[in-house]
């Protein structure tokens, strides 16, 4: 593609940048655009991937139907089938009528799936089948259908290695990494971020009729340098709060470094381990580890007492009911001990049959108390991040849909 018609597209898509990164990926959206084939757009959270998958639509074949962008993690796990798919009336609580999903309406089109790394493994295995043969079966229901869909997904996680931990089937990736297109971070455009620094500058000032705000020549290289770890994103936010909170109006290194923050790496702090110690990734191991030996010592002592139980029942049946009297009169009625055949247990004290029952109910509640605990460790999580949802998901170890499942089982809506 010559230098114009990509000028013109980025002209008409609002792009900024002639980094070589981006006018690649621009190209090879545009040369893929007249075919159906699978496109996976990957690239770090920020970058601008939705961008790609609109160009395609637009220049294809297809342009004149149905365009849906999905986000795939914002979607609950219990619903997402349904929502794709569609759904069958009475498939489920609340199913009240039938749905087409997005497959069903957007037939003959092109849906966009972001996030696609974030899909369960059941719904990954319907996807599948929708891109090999273009059937598909609603929740609930019995009847193949078919549909006419183009799919372009994008995601930020590292395929690679969710495949080797088992969270995405390397059959469905490589279907749908029939075209890569690979969008670059924003630390690898140089030039571009000053660009869009003055663009987003610019369209703040518009907006709030504020002085527009410049750079001088030792911030422009700070800009360019720092790694910006959120992207475009970051850069558009951190552009926006100099605009309203910077007294100046034009903003030197020192000025500049207030609202930029630091870099992560050299603040974070190493985890050390001690040879044949074990690391616990997060609190919610060293609960449940200290759970399950609780339930476990329990679990002895109920043994020790129904053995103790069942040998003073046999005791009582062989001696009779006399040798569990505290005493017993002699024929000269002096008061002489009662014999008790019952073995001692080292560290117990020989408990009655009553005792021993009672024990055994009371200690069945107390091993198996894990609603509350699960809450509590929910909400913990939460509190320590502040209440971002995606921080105490990667901190307990589960997705975001299942945290979102949670906190709508233990009724912590409202409260977070």
């Amino acid at each position: 593609m010559n230098n114009s018609e990509l000028q013109k597209i980025k002209q008409r898509y609002n792009i900024v940048g002639n980094c070589d990164g981006l006018n690649h990926a621009l190209d090879v959206a545009l040369q893929v655009a007249p075919t159906d084939l699978s496109v996976l757009v990957v690239g770090e959270s920020g970058v601008g991937k939705e961008i790609i998958p609109r160009v395609i639509h637009d220049n294809s074949p297809r342009r004149r139907e149905r365009y849906f962008a999905i986000n795939c993690g914002s979607i609950p796990e219990g619903t997402i089938d349904s929502e794709l798919f569609g759904h069958e009336k009475g498939a489920f609580t609340g199913a009240i009528g039938e749905s087409e999903g997005y497959f069903g309406v957007a037939n003959k089109g092109t849906i966009f799936l972001d996030e696609v790394g974030e899909l369960p493994l059941a719904t990954q295995a319907r996807l599948l089948r929708v891109l090999e043969t273009g059937e598909y079966i609603r929740v609930g229901g019995q009847e193949i259908r078919k549909t006419n869909v183009r799919i372009v997904a994008a995601t930020n996680v590292n395929m690679r290695k969710a495949i080797s931990e088992g969270r995405f089937r390397e059959d469905l990736y490589y279907r749908l990494n029939t075209i890569p297109i690979q969008m670059p971070p924003l630390r690898d455009r140089g030039d571009d971020i000053v660009l869009l620094f003055r663009l987003f500058a610019m369209q703040m000032g518009e907006k709030y009729h504020l002085p527009k705000i410049t750079l001088t020549e030792d911030a422009r290289q700070l800009l360019v340098h720092y790694k910006w770890p959120g992207n475009v994103r970051q850069l558009k936010n951190i552009t926006e709060q100099m605009s309203v909170l910077s007294e100046k109006r034009e903003i030197d290194a020192e000025e500049l470094k207030k609202f930029i923050p630091e870099d992560p790496e050299s603040t974070q702090l190493a985890t050390i381990n001690k040879p044949g110690q074990h690391s616990y990734e997060n609190e919610r191991e060293i609960l449940y580890k200290i759970l399950y030996e609780l339930r476990g010592n329990v679990s002895d002592l109920r043994r020790d007492m129904t053995s103790l139980r069942k040998q003073l029942d046999e005791a009582r049946q062989l001696n009779g009911p006399a040798s569990f009297n505290n005493s017993f009169i002699a024929a000269d009625n002096t008061p002489v001990p009662a014999f008790n055949p019952a073995p001692r247990v080292q560290g117990f004290t020989s408990p009655s049959p009553e005792e021993a029952e009672a024990e055994e109910i009371k200690a069945e509640p107390e091993s198996l108390n894990l609603n509350d605990l699960g809450r509590q460790m929910v909400e913990k999580a939460l509190e320590r991040n502040g209440g971002n949802r995606k921080k105490a998901a990667q901190e307990l170890g589960i997705s975001d849909r299942t945290l979102y499942r949670r906190i709508k089982q233990y009724s912590l809506e409202k409260d977070k």
